[in-house]
């Protein structure tokens, strides 16, 4: 999969893993990416979908930090919350949403098979053990766009591994070192700074 990672994402790590601010910054990055796929999503359904990825993307922060205690870099950790949002759109029939491709699921999970094995996470459940005690908001699926899926925010051919566009837009294969100096405060939630085009 390809992401981007600027500073912006150096501060979210470091704002999820610091005590006292993880649930701030958790509560900014859960509307910072609701909003993002919101976005993407049809008109007509935005609205009734809005407390499902709220649910959905509170429980992936979790995943995130686990992920980072496992030792995967930032960039696998966030790819592996996209690949299990991923996941989530497809069981919902939600194709516009989707990043990569459904023909791409399989090779992603086995590069992390390790980490979504021991956590219970599959293509079908992609939460695991991550999904709160009581559940996350039902939103309604849209099957028949599985039928004839055409993906119109995927970007497919980036299966075999994480890739990561800098803020020149030169892309690497497994992303950037940390920066020195980086802030909490810089994360989406936490300081006052807009945050509506960072994902």
């Amino acid at each position: 999969m390809k992401l981007r990672q600027n500073p912006r994402h150096w501060a979210a790590k470091k704002a999820l893993t610091t005590p006292g601010v993880g649930a701030v910054a958790t509560y900014g990055l859960v509307k910072l990416h609701t909003g993002i796929f919101l976005r993407k999503a049809d008109e007509a359904h935005r609205e009734e979908r809005r407390d499902h990825l709220d649910g959905f993307f509170d429980a992936t922060m979790d995943a995130y930090v686990a992920a980072l205690s496992a030792d995967y870099s930032e960039a696998e950790a966030r790819e592996i919350t996209h690949l299990q949002a991923n996941f989530d759109f497809f069981n919902h029939g939600w194709t516009e949403m989707m990043e990569i491709p459904a023909e791409e699921f399989e090779e992603h999970y086995r590069r992390y098979e390790a980490f979504f094995q021991r956590h219970g996470i599959t293509i079908d459940d992609p939460l695991g053990e991550f999904r709160p005690a009581d559940g996350v908001p039902e939103a309604p699926a849209t099957p028949g766009k599985l039928d004839d899926p055409a993906y119109e925010n995927a970007v497919a051919g980036f299966s075999d591994d994480v890739y990561v566009e800098d803020e020149t837009g030169e892309v690497t294969v497994g992303g950037g070192e940390e920066p020195a100096g980086v802030s909490a405060r810089d994360a989406p939630g936490v300081g006052d700074a807009d945050d509506a085009d960072q994902d």
